[in-house]
């Protein structure tokens, strides 16, 4: 029994990975909080993930070793480096309250396995947890009977943190159990160097043209434009995801759709927003203006190389694509330029957050007080957004500080150094009520993957391919899981 209940849990995470690619990292299904003998079972699973995940596991100890001890698990490195420094600077600040932290860092499937069947269990969990965004339906089902709502402890930095990343992390009784890293806004990247040359005008000439564009229809005519003047085999304007539904994202995001139905429910993937969009690169591809993104999106391996070798010159991503170029990308750096994504309908929303990692306490936690504390201060303060900027590259949530000249237009950041212009004069222009949300809940999982595997790939492949009967096709299957 052990190892059939160890095998569903790894499966669930195992699928989140693989959609990890696939428009927001959505994961596996809520899980189902039940009788003692489920936790008996959760209990024995956690053991024996845990000798598995615990072997060569990273753990770092910080912090004033005589202050309180808290335990913290992350799948992110990097995310431990933040709250080594997050947690000097508290220390400096609270003399009288000092904290140790230790934290430790296991692969993405082994914690969030260990999280949640430590949650069902009700013992071994930690203080403070990273959830990414696709686990979070699994673990905000327990609600506060697992979880301590943040509410209290946000609510200073509520009148300036975007909304929709705030309720993303939402349980279903409306209070907020997770503290986001970044907004994920969705914005256009486009690459002036590449397209001056091939139009032969200046860089400010096509930066003059890219922002001009306020529509679709205005996007696909500087495509053609940008393809007729390059008119050479193999380069074209952008790329359509089969492995992502990034796109899918934006175009519900702009006519206000969600097609999760929320915690509620239905979910409806046969909407007119998804068919627009569909329609849309379908056109494109039978255009030649654009291709299929080399295995299935942009934010791979052969993504990043089709962009270096300008096969394309422009593409739809999260603002944290920003930290792929300093990382894969460092060549291209002083060529690209960040703008607005184009609408259907002017006055539409015209961005959407994607993607995401919220930190948790646990209700298991002796100091919960203090976790929370600190946790909404290391995410959320003037400080805790600076160093979120400067290390990770994420679009902080404070949108306090995105007109704060030492912040946004700092040269010293390297990614405000990279691009052509300031990635927060993007943000102001965009506006935190600008930016869209599209529910993580527990259909998520079934809608993304069929849409990855299925939708996707018999509209692009065969451009000739009935929408309609696509998405019908998958409103059946996903009506199966509901």
């Amino acid at each position: 029994m052990k190892k059939k209940l160890v095998s569903v849990l790894l499966s669930a995470v195992m699928t989140a990975s693989l959609l990890s690619g696939c428009g927001g990292s959505e994961a596996g299904t809520a899980a189902d909080a039940g009788s003692g003998e489920a936790v008996e079972e959760t209990a024995a699973a956690a053991d024996e993930v845990e000798e598995a995940a615990e072997e060569d596991t990273p753990t770092a100890t910080f912090g004033d070793s005589s202050g309180t001890h808290l335990e913290m698990w992350t799948f992110v490195e990097l995310h431990g480096q933040h709250y080594k420094d997050m947690a000097e600077v508290w220390n400096e600040q609270h003399p009288d309250e000092t904290i140790e932290i230790t934290c430790t860092t296991y692969p993405y499937s082994d914690m969030h396995t260990k999280l949640l069947s430590s949650l069902e269990a009700g013992t071994g969990a930690p203080d403070i947890c990273d959830v990414e965004v696709g686990q979070y339906p699994n673990v905000v089902a327990g609600l506060d009977n697992w979880l301590v709502p943040l509410d209290d402890y946000a609510s200073e930095y509520m009148s300036t943190m975007v909304p929709a990343r705030m309720e993303l992390y939402q349980g279903s009784d409306g209070h907020y159990y997770g503290a986001p890293y970044h907004v994920g806004a969705f914005a256009m990247y486009y690459n002036v160097a590449a397209m001056a040359e091939a139009m032969g005008i200046s860089n400010d000439e096509v930066i003059a043209k890219i922002d001009a564009v306020k529509t679709w229809a205005d996007y696909e005519a500087l495509g053609n434009e940008y393809v007729s003047a390059i008119n050479t085999e193999g380069k074209y304007w952008t790329s359509v995801d089969t492995g992502g539904v990034d796109w899918m994202w934006l175009a519900m995001a702009e006519y206000g759709d969600d097609w999760t139905g929320g915690f509620e429910g239905p979910a409806n993937v046969n909407l007119a927003s998804v068919k627009k969009m569909m329609e849309l690169q379908q056109n494109w591809l039978k255009s030649g203006i654009a291709q299929i993104s080399p295995d299935g999106h942009v934010d791979l391996e052969a993504g990043f190389q089709n962009i270096l070798d300008h096969n394309i010159v422009s593409f739809p991503k999260a603002l944290w694509y920003m930290s792929r170029f300093t990382n894969y990308m460092a060549d291209e750096k002083g060529n690209w330029y960040i703008a607005k994504c184009p609408v259907f309908e002017e006055g539409q929303k015209c961005s959407v957050g994607v993607g995401g990692t919220g930190t948790v306490v646990t209700q298991q936690s002796e100091n919960k007080d203090l976790a929370a504390r600190f946790l909404c201060w290391a995410k959320m303060s003037d400080e805790g957004e600076q160093h979120i900027w400067d290390k990770l590259g994420f679009d902080v949530c404070n949108a306090a500080m995105w007109t704060q000249d030492s912040f946004a237009h700092d040269d010293n950041n390297q990614f405000n150094a990279f691009f052509i212009n300031y990635p927060y004069d993007v943000l102001n222009e965009i506006g935190m009520d600008n930016i869209g949300k599209i529910s993580v809940v527990s259909i998520s999982p079934t809608i993304n993957e069929y849409m990855c595997t299925t939708t996707l790939n018999e509209v692009f492949e065969d451009p000739d391919y009935s929408i309609d009967d696509a998405l019908q096709e998958a409103q059946d299957a996903i009506d199966l899981e509901q």
